[in-house]
């Protein structure tokens, strides 16, 4: 069996164990986190980017290059995780976003030029139905959605994400589904509480 399959298995605690010893399988395992996780952290960068395709991708990039840097060397330097991964991975991202889309923004006001918009299309597609399902909400309602049943976060995982109180991630979380459920579409994606 090769290693990506080995470690495909593992929980993210312990493939943070492995890319923190800084052996061999360092990079398998960075890898397979990243793997694990991009589709995710892709998805909320382009929430925040409000869909900008080449400043969603910067953003998740510079997430998971963020996280590389976590791994040794050198030791002090090492990752521990007090939850899961997640709530490591999308503060980072969010920043990340925001940060590109202010600087976009900048950059136009600066120069007076209208930067012309991205064309690649996404190496990591995601399912357009949902996409407009999630479209449809708020920006702060989609989070917590995403968050809460994509990612299958807790609450109190969520808020700390966000860094948030847990009334807030619970209210946002009540009025998203009260709107979701008003689209039939939703069933396809999502069993509602």
């Amino acid at each position: 069996m090769d290693t990506f399959r080995q470690l495909e298995v593992l929980s993210d605690e312990q493939l943070v164990e492995h890319a923190n010893r800084g052996d061999a399988q360092s990079p398998a395992a960075f890898e397979t986190l990243y793997r694990r996780h991009r589709d995710t952290v892709l998805r909320l960068a382009r929430r925040y980017t409000r869909g900008d395709e080449a400043l969603a991708l910067d953003a998740a990039q510079e997430t998971f290059i963020y996280l590389l840097g976590k791994f040794p060397p050198p030791p002090e330097n090492q990752l521990t995780l007090t939850a899961k991964l997640t709530t490591f991975l999308f503060p980072v991202a969010r920043h990340a976003a925001l940060s590109a889309t202010k600087k976009k923004a900048r950059l136009r006001l600066t120069t007076g030029d209208a930067l012309p918009e991205p064309i690649a299309e996404s190496p990591i597609p995601l399912d357009d139905g949902l996409d407009a399902l999630l479209g449809r909400l708020s920006d702060e309602h989609c989070e917590v959605v995403l968050l809460r049943f994509v990612d299958d976060m807790t609450v109190p995982e969520i808020a700390r994400a966000l860094d948030i109180p847990q009334g807030t991630v619970k209210s946002r979380l009540h009025h998203a589904v009260a709107q979701l459920r008003r689209d039939p579409a939703t069933k396809k994606y999502f069993e509602l509480p």
